[in-house]
């Protein structure tokens, strides 16, 4: 669904190296049909 190997899904899942947001949004929400909410505070 969202494009991406299953190595590199396996990788994201077990460590979560080299995750982008752009790769973040394309799993939850296109993958899961999740939302991803983002937000900064200080």
């Amino acid at each position: 669904m969202v494009d991406k190997k299953r190595t590199y899904i396996s990788r994201m899942e077990n460590n979560g190296s080299n995750l982008t947001l752009k790769t973040l949004y394309e799993t939850v929400e296109k993958g899961l049909g999740g939302k991803v909410k983002i937000s900064i505070e200080n």
